[in-house]
């Protein structure tokens, strides 16, 4: 089953400091609990990592904790979304974020350079993502440089070996219990990236509690193929 299928199956879940699986990322994730109250030192952080390590998922857990604690903040998906805002009026905000700033052109790196400034002198922060670390952004130096200022994170994905404790512990922390044999059917079947599989238990969870059937292989098979059709 692709995942697409099963994240339609599941239906979203919006990413959150709660559903990420911090495995080697613990400083990361409170540093960015840090940024998400306002409190973090610098103007600029960059959370970097390869593609499918979460960085999506952290930097929207920061737009929605700050939201949630009445900072003013924005998520853009893109360099190139910048282009729908002025950047002067984006960083009056206290908190931007930004993905994949890797993938920025000439025109969205002269808006983030400008932003950064914006920020800067108003006491705000800008949060970005790239695939790779500041010193290979292939982006002009000005721009370049500002983003390595502050704070840097790799995001670390977790290695298969680690995913099955990990998951365990999260299904823990929400009431329910998961067995070998379900998480090696997880992990046997499909895409194997937490996002994923953390949709598909949260999804299975639902489905447990509307059934009143525990979660087993035969509850999650029979999921699966709701989706899997002819």
């Amino acid at each position: 089953m692709s995942e697409q299928l099963i994240l339609e199956l599941a239906g979203p879940v919006a990413p959150a400091f709660d559903n990420f699986v911090e495995g080697a990322n613990a400083e990361l994730v409170a540093a960015l609990r840090d940024v998400a109250a306002g409190q973090g030192a610098d103007t600029g952080c960059l959370v970097w990592g390869v593609a499918g390590s979460g960085k999506t998922h952290l930097l929207r857990a920061v737009v929605g904790a700050a939201r949630a604690v009445g900072v003013d903040a924005a998520f853009f998906d893109s360099p190139g979304s910048l282009a729908a805002a002025d950047p002067e009026l984006a960083g009056r905000r206290a908190l931007v974020a930004v993905d994949d700033v890797h993938a920025a052109g000439a025109d969205a790196q002269a808006r983030l350079f400008t932003l950064f400034n914006v920020l800067r002198s108003g006491g705000g922060h800008l949060l970005v993502a790239s695939e790779p670390p500041p010193a290979q952004l292939p982006l002009r130096e000005d721009l370049r440089t500002r983003l390595g200022w502050g704070t840097v994170y790799e995001v670390r994905p977790l290695t298969d070996a680690e995913k099955p404790a990990a998951l365990v512990a999260w299904a823990r922390q929400r009431g329910f219990g998961l067995g070998d044999e379900v998480i090696a059917y997880l992990l046997g079947h499909g895409r194997r990236d937490m996002a994923t599989l953390l949709a598909t238990l949260e999804a299975l969870d639902r489905q447990s509690l509307a059934t009143r059937r525990p979660i087993t292989v035969a509850l999650l098979r029979e999921w699966l193929q709701r989706g899997a059709g002819p």
